[in-house]
């Protein structure tokens, strides 16, 4: 019976795996669906930078990371755009609302 082939094991010259990936995807679905994971993208992509630099995670994932911090960062401008435009859509329904009321 054959054996399997062995494969050299990956000896992980970084101790943490890279989420660069990860940031980027939340930072892309962050400004194209839902600005709620701009936030999320961006606190990941700042953690995976800190962590790039501190030698835990490979380098050759900075690029990846440093493009989902700031979709993440876009993301959450978009969000807090988005919350201040309903804010002021509500505010502005209830003055009309209310002038409709005291007229009768």
């Amino acid at each position: 019976m054959a054996t399997p082939p062995q494969f050299p094991e990956d000896t992980g010259r970084y101790p943490e795996a890279s989420r660069a990936n990860t940031a980027l995807v939340l930072g892309i679905l962050g400004v194209a669906v839902l600005p709620l994971l701009g936030p999320f993208a961006w606190v990941m992509g700042n953690q995976e930078l800190k962590a790039i630099d501190a030698g835990r995670r490979p380098p050759e994932g900075r690029g990846v990371a440093k493009a989902g911090w700031i979709l993440g960062i876009i993301g959450t401008v978009l969000l807090a755009l988005g919350l201040i435009f309903v804010i002021l859509l509500v505010v502005a329904g209830a003055s009309v609302d209310s002038s409709i009321l005291t007229e009768t």
